[in-house]
């Protein structure tokens, strides 16, 4: 089924951005408003985690005065991935045509956002990425950018799949994407979520494109990272890691169909 990454692709059709929210009330209002002016035309999806600072209340408000912003009110915190994984299945069951990944805290500039769609006219993911010629990061002590670069290298090592930013959470999916990565086998609710997706889609035979984007230190509230959260990545990968050597050395591994995930992105962002 390999094409070279050269399949001819469809309409994008809506986009529908999801944005996860646990306790992000100062942040809410301008990321919203700074989609809205970055892609007119895209829906938005607050997927609040029942915030006890009260972000699920002004969410509704937004969405209140604005037809193109809507809410989905979850029991309480259950980890990222939990809340994409909800948020997916919401969009899918409306029929967007893309759904994209971005955070609250406005580290993913919405502004960068076309950039994404532009490359996803040839491709069934796009991710943001951090790590290509021409992304960087503003405002993040040594020490984080450190975690950062060596756990996208640790992954892309031990998973074998040539993307260079394979922790990164500015994603633009295909609907046909999401519905082929089967989704209701993934079991990671932290970061490492991104990097089960990125290793299905690789292992699927999608055609995964970078581009660069400037990921920005967020300038309010707290950061979701933890220990926890990086031990769980850690022993997931390692675990995924494992598996995947077993199965190419027992012959098992199967080829990667359509692409190989080596495109090159729009605005000279390179490929792994």
């Amino acid at each position: 089924m390999s094409d070279g990454g050269q399949r001819s692709h469809g309409p994008l059709g809506t986009v529908l951005v999801i944005i996860p929210t646990y306790d992000e009330a100062e942040n809410i209002g301008p990321i919203v408003g700074r989609v809205r002016a970055a892609v007119p035309e895209a829906h938005i999806l607050v997927a609040d985690d029942n915030s006890p600072d009260g972000t699920g209340k002004l969410a509704d408000e937004l969405a209140a005065d604005d037809d193109h912003v809507h809410v989905l009110h979850r029991k309480g915190k259950e980890g990222l991935g939990a809340a994409y994984l909800a948020g997916f299945a919401w969009g899918l069951e409306r029929g967007y045509g893309v759904i994209v990944e971005m955070d609250a805290d406005g580290s993913h500039q919405p502004e960068e956002l076309p950039r994404l769609l532009t490359a996803l006219a040839g491709a069934d993911l796009v991710l943001g990425s951090r790590w290509v010629p021409g992304g960087r990061v503003v405002n993040w002590p040594k020490s984080r950018e450190f975690l950062s670069r060596g756990g996208s290298t640790y992954s892309r090592l031990m998973l074998d799949v040539p993307i260079r930013d394979v922790t990164g959470g500015y994603r633009a999916f295909r609907r046909e994407t999401l519905e082929g990565l089967g989704l209701d086998e993934v079991a990671s609710a932290g970061y490492c979520f991104q990097v089960d997706l990125a290793r299905r889609a690789v292992a699927k035979g999608f055609h995964v494109v970078e581009v660069p984007i400037t990921f920005v230190e967020r300038e309010f509230g707290d950061s979701k990272m933890s220990k926890d959260i990086v031990v769980e990545a850690l022993w997931r990968v390692t675990q995924w890691g494992i598996r995947t050597r077993t199965a190419k050395l027992t012959g098992k591994g199967g080829k990667q169909g359509r692409g190989s995930g080596r495109g090159r992105g729009a605005s000279g962002g390179g490929g792994a």
